[in-house]
């Protein structure tokens, strides 16, 4: 009980909860202590069943084909206390840091297309991972969500990122074998990152050729390869 108000809520509202819900008077400290305790506890089970599928050593699960799996990669930051960046740089120069990277990932697997042709997720086929780690830490980490899912059973293996080198590098690493997708909306960012590559200072011109190039990633559909028309150009 002290774990569960302690991870939803600052320890104070956490020690309040205990009270209104269960009728128990501990300490605000008490939430903190036990909550982070067993976060240690999880952690490292976590560990340990992640050691277990970089060996292979994790029980194979008998069960019927995925027709597809997807695994979906990415970064983003949170504020943290000033003593957990101490000594990091900001993103800008000379400034301190104020966020650490979490990076967070999910499997899951779709088989249904709405009315108008959009996937749908198959209804409570998500699980969740994530930490504040390096990318090879996570890289074992979403990797052993992934077996855990049945990553061994699919059919159709997916990799959806937002075409971050460190995510692709985990790729290689872990997911060789996956179909890799850039997600839509990144995809046409790194789409005016090529025209304003190609026509600096030059807006016009910019919204031209993403007028035209831009059809190639329609919202839905088969995407046409850019390769040949990025090379040319």
């Amino acid at each position: 009980m002290h774990a569960l108000v302690g991870q939803q809520a600052p320890s104070d509202r956490g020690r309040e909860q205990m009270k209104v819900l269960a009728g128990l008077e501990v300490t605000t400290k008490s939430v903190e202590r036990i909550a982070e305790a067993i976060g240690s506890d999880i952690v490292q089970r976590e560990q340990a069943e992640i050691d277990k599928a970089l060996q292979l050593d994790l029980p194979a699960i008998a069960d019927e084909p995925i027709p597809v799996l997807y695994v979906h990669m990415d970064g983003t930051g949170v504020p943290v206390v000033k003593k957990e960046t101490l000594g990091r740089q900001g993103k800008s120069d000379g400034q301190p840091a104020h966020t650490r990277e979490v990076k967070l990932g999910c499997v899951f697997t779709q088989t249904t297309w709405d009315e108008e042709g959009f996937a749908i997720r198959d209804p409570d086929s998500t699980t969740y991972t994530g930490a504040i780690e390096t990318a090879v830490e996570f890289g074992k980490r979403i990797y052993r969500e992934a077996l855990q899912r049945g990553w061994s059973r699919a059919k159709k293996k997916v990799v959806i990122g937002d075409g971050a080198e460190w995510i692709w590098n985990l790729v290689a690493e872990h997911f060789p074998e996956a179909i890799e997708i850039v997600d839509l909306y990144h995809a046409r960012q790194h789409l005016w990152a090529v025209a304003r590559q190609l026509y600096p200072q030059e807006e016009v011109q910019q919204k031209a050729w993403m007028k035209i190039h831009q059809k190639r990633l329609p919202d839905k559909g088969k995407i046409e390869k850019l390769v040949g028309v990025l090379q040319s150009s």
